[in-house]
């Protein structure tokens, strides 16, 4: 049974930036892909980024593509993702979660993708 712990959200200004992270452990671990999400108040969960741990291929949603960066370090099997240019209307809950299988980019990018999800963390934009 994985489990998932994101840390390094916060309440920050505009324009600012974030770097989140999220560490993957327990049991016999194994990786196939790692992505990050968000939910903001009723509103729908949303794709952000995605991963594949085997080749490092990486792929981002349209909203955050050329703002956020994705990245991993596989010997702590952990993945970052880099918020730059932060807006308020990034204020959101930002979720990371774990594929176990040998994934194509296309299931990263859905939330049926992923076996596993972390408790959150919350992004705050505002002036």
């Amino acid at each position: 049974q994985a489990q998932l712990v994101e840390s390094g959200g916060g309440f920050v200004q505009p324009g600012d930036s974030l770097r989140l992270s999220c560490v993957a452990s327990g049991g016999t671990l194994s990786i196939g892909g790692m992505g990050w999400f968000r939910q903001a108040p009723g509103k729908e969960r949303q794709f952000l980024a995605a991963i594949r741990w085997s080749d490092n291929n990486s792929f981002y949603g349209s909203s955050v593509k050329g703002r956020f960066t994705i990245s991993r370090d596989r010997a702590k099997n952990t993945v970052y993702l880099s918020l730059n240019s932060l807006k308020p209307e990034d204020t959101a809950v930002y979720y990371c979660a774990l594929n176990q299988g040998r994934p194509i980019m296309s299931t990263l990018t859905s939330r049926q993708g992923y076996e596993f999800w972390g408790q959150g963390t919350q992004v705050t934009v505002s002036s």
